[in-house]
């Protein structure tokens, strides 16, 4: 029997920001992204079209040269409609507030948040930080300036 892939041995430090916060949870052993949950007192409802503002209580210090990527959690998006307003979130590696999910509702009915929910999924990736450099010409290439569909004959 094969055991669980090793996880990186990156560590990621976290700051509990309200009581009752839960730390991020990996649902599955070869899952890319953590879950990340509700850290409400109370349910929130968010009416169709509205977005709403849900704490996660808390922060963490991701390592320059990386970042935090708050995904939707594919079940919650499909099923009941409740994804990221912003599609995806980004946390810089300087950022030490308190990660917020804006829950957004595409459904046409109430949906209901409540404490504890998985609401969302942090991934973490590393990034690049390039120097942008002007110039008076881009190389050329076999697509050239062809935009929206031009690759799809």
């Amino acid at each position: 029997m094969r055991g669980d892939p090793p996880r990186s041995h990156m560590k990621i430090e976290i700051r509990k920001t309200r009581p009752g916060a839960s730390l991020p949870v990996y649902s599955s052993a070869l899952a890319a992204g953590a879950d990340l949950c509700a850290c409400i007192g109370d349910e929130v409802r968010i009416l169709p079209g509205e977005t709403a503002m849900i704490p996660t209580g808390i922060a963490v210090a991701i390592p320059a040269g990386y970042a935090g990527f708050v995904y939707a959690r594919s079940g919650l998006s499909v099923k009941m409609g409740l994804a990221p307003a912003n599609k995806v979130g980004v946390i810089d590696a300087d950022y030490r507030g308190e990660i917020l999910v804006s829950l957004y509702n595409q459904s046409g009915q109430v949906r209901t948040v409540a404490p504890g929910d998985r609401i969302a999924q942090l991934v973490i990736q590393k990034v690049e930080t390039p120097v942008f450099e002007e110039v008076d010409e881009l190389p050329d290439t076999e697509r050239g300036a062809g935009g929206f569909g031009s690759t799809g004959r």
